[in-house]
């Protein structure tokens, strides 16, 4: 019944987390369309990057007691993918020198990580001290991406307005963080747990601001409407008013070439 419920969470802990590797796509089509990385950082996907590499590897076997941690190797591995798409991408439509400073930025992190798989893999002869030296790396890394938010947040508090904070990313994140408190709890391993104890409030505060500035969203997009439709009615008008202008202006002509008319006849009687 236990190993169900802890598999149960899983299984949906990892359907919020994909959904969340997912979400970064809507900007990357808008790359490929456009041709430009525009203002656009990478450093968010190549730490992402980092993350899902050094939990794939955490879950494996060589570092794990054998597949106990089976549900980070299959998320991970599928954020791997993700997140690497979208590196390469933003490498693709870059300009030069933005390409310099994402080989500048992802090659040391590959570096890094391939260090932590070599020393954990050969330096260390049992699981549990594996497990210590890249769970460690992987919290840190972890809470550094699950903090990613906060420029979002203060960007929400600052305009009022829940713009740029999408409601199904926000609650994607509390989903996926709480999801992974719980079946860190329940596996009893602290590096699972970790991020989401940052993850989960923040996803908390996320989703309070949403409740909070969700109506003034709305009331903007009511007024935008209004004015556009203020907008039409102006033009609508001004093209009544063209017409008969218009309509005007050819009646007093047509009026004029019938006096010119009468004229010249009785000059010519």
């Amino acid at each position: 019944m236990a190993e169900g419920f802890r598999m149960a969470i899983a299984v949906i802990g990892n359907v919020a987390s994909v959904a969340l590797y997912a979400a970064p796509t809507v900007t990357f089509k808008r790359v490929i369309k456009k041709k430009s990385t525009e203002e656009f950082s990478c450093i968010p996907y190549i730490v992402a990057l980092l993350n899902c590499l050094l939990f794939t590897w955490y879950g494996l076997p060589v570092v794990s007691c054998k597949w106990e941690n089976f549900p980070l190797v299959t998320v991970n591995g599928v954020g791997i993918l993700f997140e690497l798409s979208y590196v390469l991408i933003y490498f693709c439509f870059s300009s030069p020198k933005g390409k310099v400073k994402v080989a500048i930025t992802a090659i040391p992190v590959l570096i890094v990580f391939c260090a932590i798989a070599i020393a954990s893999a050969f330096a260390f002869p049992d699981h549990r001290h594996r497990k210590l030296l890249v769970g460690s790396v992987g919290l840190g890394v972890s809470i550094a991406m699950y903090s990613s938010p906060l420029v979002a947040m203060k960007k929400v508090i600052q305009s009022k307005s829940v713009e740029f904070m999408p409601l199904p990313l926000s609650f994607c994140s509390f989903l996926a963080s709480s999801l992974w408190l719980t079946y860190g709890i329940l596996i009893r391993d602290i590096f699972v747990a970790g991020p989401s104890v940052v993850g989960t409030p923040l996803g908390i505060l996320q989703l309070v601001l949403h409740c909070k500035y969700w109506k003034r969203k709305n009331n903007m997009e009511q007024q935008k409407g209004d004015t556009i439709e203020k907008l039409d009615l102006e033009k609508g008008t001004l093209a009544n008013n063209g017409d008969l202008v218009g309509k005007g202006y050819l009646e007093n002509s047509n009026n004029n070439l019938t006096n010119l008319t009468n004229l010249s006849n009785c000059n010519s009687s």
